[in-house]
């Protein structure tokens, strides 16, 4: 299933990556899509689904096939800086699922590689794209939230199933960005100072030497230029709660706060009465909102996929990725961003590991 002309685009990582091929190939400017993957079952099995001959079982070969003009990996995090380097210095375009690395001498070999290749990086953060986001900054842009007073993220899930053990040992923080970049985005603004501390102490049976040893960690982000901060909570492990990954936005005007379960109750707009001189306090009403999806903003082509995974953030990060590349300008996520972004949770990290001191994260 290939088109004249347009990108050649190769998905590396056909777990979480099979979700993105069927929109590659529907993108009007994306000509030829291939396929990499080491499990042969999984890459046999996708390129029967999708139609694709190009199929690859290492990084390496997709890259000496020399001709992809694009790399999007959706692969292990442990492996995402190295390859990311490796598919800039290949003079390729590269997206990469979150997080762009774990650690700052990565970040900043990311954004030096992106400078001197001259090629578009993205960090593919389904956070900024999902339909509440949207819509929150749709009620941002219009000023009806008011003046920002408070902001709020949080992701609860528990690994302690088949997840690879790899996961075990990365700390909360290192994967806050789902939580945090929306925030940031909504605000344009980086943290410049983060003061976190983790919560309990992981079972024996799933801490991993040398690595971390909380199941919890919370952190108060203080944004750079502004009296407002942001309050993120990440989870991996010995918390009763149910999977959730979302942000609240409270103004002095109205507020959006997540729906407390997943795709079983829609969020809640609360919005401020006048004040009133027979009551004590102001109130404030509330109403379950219907957040639409956003095919409008897409292609007509991959406007059948607006309504899919991760808040139907797929066709909006594969289209901002291919127009940036088309256009010759940098992705929405560049690599500075993606390195601010990334830097506040690796730096909520060491915070929490010295008890809470206050850490200043490098300004990219």
């Amino acid at each position: 299933m290939s088109k004249t002309g347009g990108l050649a685009i190769g998905v590396v990582g056909l777990g979480f990556g099979s979700a993105f091929v069927p929109i590659y190939q529907r993108h009007p400017n994306v000509g030829r899509v291939g396929i990499c993957e080491t499990n042969p079952e999984m890459l046999a099995a996708a390129g029967d689904r999708f139609g694709i001959d190009d199929r690859f079982s290492c990084l390496d070969d997709m890259l000496a096939d020399g001709g992809f003009d694009a790399i999007h990996l959706l692969t292990p995090v442990p492996l995402h800086a190295e390859q990311t380097l490796r598919v800039l210095r290949a003079g390729k375009h590269c997206a990469c699922a979150v997080p762009a690395a774990t650690s700052i001498e990565d970040l900043e070999a990311i954004i030096a590689e992106e400078e001197q290749s001259g090629k578009v990086y993205m960090m593919m953060e389904t956070g900024i794209y999902c339909r509440e986001f949207l819509y929150v900054k749709d009620l941002l842009d219009r000023g009806e939230l008011g003046n920002l007073t408070f902001l709020r993220g949080t992701y609860y899930q528990d690994l302690e199933a088949d997840y690879p053990k790899y996961w075990w040992a990365q700390p909360p923080m290192h994967y806050a960005t789902h939580a945090l970049s929306p925030l940031l985005a909504l605000t344009g603004k980086r943290v410049s100072k983060v003061v976190c501390m983790g919560s309990g102490r992981l079972h024996s049976h799933i801490q991993q030497s040398g690595g971390n040893v909380f199941p919890l960690q919370t952190a108060l982000f203080q944004l750079e230029n502004s009296d407002v901060v942001a309050e993120v909570t990440r989870s991996w492990f010995q918390m009763a709660r149910s999977y959730t990954e979302g942000f609240s936005v409270y103004g002095d005007q109205k507020g959006f706060e997540w729906a407390q379960l997943e795709d079983r109750e829609e969020p809640v707009l609360f919005t401020m009465e006048p004040p009133r001189h027979d009551i004590r306090w102001r109130n404030a009403t509330s109403e379950r909102v219907v957040v639409p999806y956003r095919p409008d903003l897409l292609p007509e082509a991959l406007q059948e996929f607006a309504d899919g995974g991760h808040g139907g953030s797929h066709p909006h990060l594969v289209h901002e990725f291919v127009t940036s590349i088309v256009e010759g300008r940098k992705s929405r996520i560049d690599a500075r961003t993606a390195a601010n972004w990334t830097v506040a949770g690796i730096c909520a990290d060491l915070s929490a590991r010295q008890d809470g001191e206050p850490i200043y994260p490098p300004e990219y």
